[in-house]
């Protein structure tokens, strides 16, 4: 299988930080980061991943009080900048992070990504996220953030576009050859010429072929909108399947629709979501479990969930039935149609979704000894839900140092999981050669 880290300096869990296990080093301090993603190399994980946004989460209520109060995540550095530092202080474990397509421009994500790769010596990956609310389009001198489909439009444009210039450059362009006084085979440069509904870029790129080609495409999310751009240039696909069987059903139709359009069912690997909860026995995980629970405040969930929907919650009695709203978030959609409707079903209450949704987010919590973890973790893969996972611990590093120390042993003693690195790139390390 194949295994990421989400990067993240407190935890997922939103009581994560609360935990007297946690260490809550400063965020913007370089060595927080780097201990982390050395673990993760240490572990031979496949890559580490770094998510992003652009604003303080302001839904909930108009302010942002309620997010700053109890939610970690915002005094975090800029993920491009961050990933350079932690390229230059690791040797082989794959890097990524996220780049927004509907705040930036191609040209410029190229150039980032293509020098990062260079950096990184053929490590890097990037996400490509649309953005989910007003907060961020108000950063962006926009009033509002652009419908769910509009922006995956623009989403798939603006991939294209970058891909067309990391091509724009051939290898072995720059010859060097002082007899001759050649600097760079011309014949091996060419403009881009990218013309599309947002965007016309001449090109061609200002940073020669990156080592892998291109980074590796990263695509998260589960809605219609997504899986139509995802199934033609996703590499690796980050989902949110509380169950498996739901996974199962999405792992089977994606890799059909992918071979319907004549690409490899191997060429993009579809890794969901994971919280690990390690204890020496089951019964003492669990009981991790439930006081990272106690420790979440509704409010952060309120906010939390506010914020991903792009729809205020605060106008709704958190004591009544989940409001059926599905219809008016323009945010996240995917994940939100099988929270919204599970909680109309159960009777659940707004407050106690939010709590619920604060700590795990709707990614599957295994709680159990190391044994119990690697056993459902291979059932995962066996049973074609997914191709590996996207480790989300719930706080840091406890979480990452219990995973790493106790459950990697277990799946390489398995067979299920490295032993050491093969290759020396990131598609090397996921098996996704350049298409």
């Amino acid at each position: 299988m194949h295994l990421a880290l989400y990067l993240s300096d407190t935890g997922l869990h939103a009581g994560g930080w609360r935990h007297p296990a946690a260490e809550n080093p400063d965020p913007m301090r370089l060595d927080t980061w780097l201990t982390l993603v050395k673990k993760a190399e240490a572990a031979k994980f496949d890559f580490a991943f770094v998510a992003d946004k652009l604003s303080i989460d302001d839904i909930y209520g108009g302010d942002i009080a309620t997010t700053v109060q109890y939610r970690p995540g915002y005094a975090r550095p800029e993920p491009m900048a961050l990933l350079t530092a932690l390229a230059l202080g690791t040797e082989r474990i794959g890097l990524g992070g996220t780049l927004s397509t509907t705040y930036g421009e191609p040209f410029h994500a190229a150039r980032t990504l293509a020098t990062l790769d260079h950096f990184s010596h053929g490590r890097m990956a990037w996400n490509a996220v649309t953005s989910t609310n007003d907060g961020e389009a108000r950063n962006f001198s926009r009033m509002q953030h652009m419908g769910h489909a509009e922006r995956y439009r623009r989403a798939d444009e603006f991939i294209a576009a970058v891909h067309q210039l990391l091509a724009s450059w051939q290898p072995g362009a720059r010859v060097v050859d002082k007899a001759s006084g050649i600097y760079v085979d011309a014949s091996k440069v060419r403009y881009t010429r990218f013309n599309g509904e947002h965007f016309h870029i001449q090109g061609p790129l200002t940073v020669a072929a990156p080592p892998q080609g291109r980074p590796v495409q990263i695509l998260a999310g589960v809605s219609a909108d997504f899986k139509a751009v995802a199934t033609r240039v996703g590499e690796v696909i980050f989902t949110v399947h509380p169950e498996r069987e739901r996974a199962c059903a999405f792992y089977q139709q994606f890799k059909e629709d992918m071979v319907a359009i004549g690409r490899a069912p191997d060429a993009c690997k579809i890794l969901p979501g994971v919280m690990p909860i390690v204890g020496k026995t089951h019964r003492e995980a669990q009981e991790k479990r439930a006081r990272l629970d106690e420790l979440v405040d509704p409010l952060a969930g309120l906010s939390f969930m506010s914020a991903s929907m792009n729809y205020d919650l605060s106008q709704h009695d958190p004591d009544a039935l989940f409001p059926d709203i599905f219809d008016r978030i323009s945010g996240s959609k995917g994940r939100f149609e099988y929270v919204i409707a599970e909680a109309r079903r159960q009777g659940k209450t707004l407050a106690e979704v939010a709590k619920r949704y604060a700590a795990s987010a709707s990614f599957p919590v295994m709680a159990g000894t190391a044994e119990e973890i690697a056993d459902e973790m291979m059932a995962w893969v066996e049973s074609r839900a997914c191709d590996g996972f996207v480790l989300m611990p719930a706080d840091m590093p406890a979480s990452l140092n219990d995973f790493a120390d106790q459950v990697v042993p277990v799946l390489q003693a398995r067979g299920a999981f490295r032993k050491a690195y093969s290759g020396t790139t990131l598609r090397e390390h996921l098996n996704v050669p350049l298409e």
